[in-house]
């Protein structure tokens, strides 16, 4: 069984939302629903400053805070350890948003499911790797992959990027980043 997870080089980002856009469409969102966020931070210091653009979306935590607070159990995590979202079970009770330290919960008003990034894996094998925001990123910011395998292109670039998680041990993040 593989433990799949996702490297964010924030070093190569140049802010152009390709993956945002690229999501929005796969997924069917509403142009006011996004589940990939941009930040930006100035780094350095004078004359050597420049921005540094972090995208961020759910980090597929393994010990998942909005899972543990949903009532109905709509948000569950499945055997590859991707958390997800039964859109049938969902009430709209908010719990998941509140208790998302990363504030990557958003609502699709049109349904009222409380919604997240999916890896789009409802759309792709995942044999195949390519969730829609690695694809459509001109910059090679990502890079998708089973983080238990020592051997994927994903354990090797964390190892040599030395790649941690955005909060450090605030969850399990399954998201790792390079800064």
């Amino acid at each position: 069984m593989a433990r799949y997870g996702m490297l964010i080089d924030t070093t190569k980002c140049i802010g152009c939302c390709a993956c945002r856009v690229a999501c929005q469409n796969q997924n069917h969102l509403p142009a006011d629903v996004s589940l990939i966020d941009f930040h930006e931070f100035e780094r350095g210091f004078h004359p050597c400053v420049r921005v540094e653009t972090v995208p961020t979306q759910c980090m597929h935590c393994e010990d998942a805070p909005c899972q543990s607070v949903c009532p109905t159990a709509a948000t569950y995590t499945d055997p590859d350890g991707i958390v997800r979202i039964d859109p049938e079970k969902c009430i709209g009770c908010k719990y998941c948003m509140a208790a998302c330290p990363y504030q990557a919960r958003v609502v699709d008003h049109r349904t009222g499911v409380f919604d997240k990034c999916r890896f789009c894996t409802l759309y792709a094998p995942l044999e195949e790797g390519m969730s829609t925001c690695l694809t459509a990123c001109p910059a090679g910011v990502r890079l998708f992959g089973d983080l238990d395998d020592p051997e994927s292109e994903i354990s090797r670039r964390i190892v040599e990027t030395n790649a941690q998680p955005i909060a450090g041990d605030l969850t399990k993040s399954k998201i790792y980043y390079v800064r």
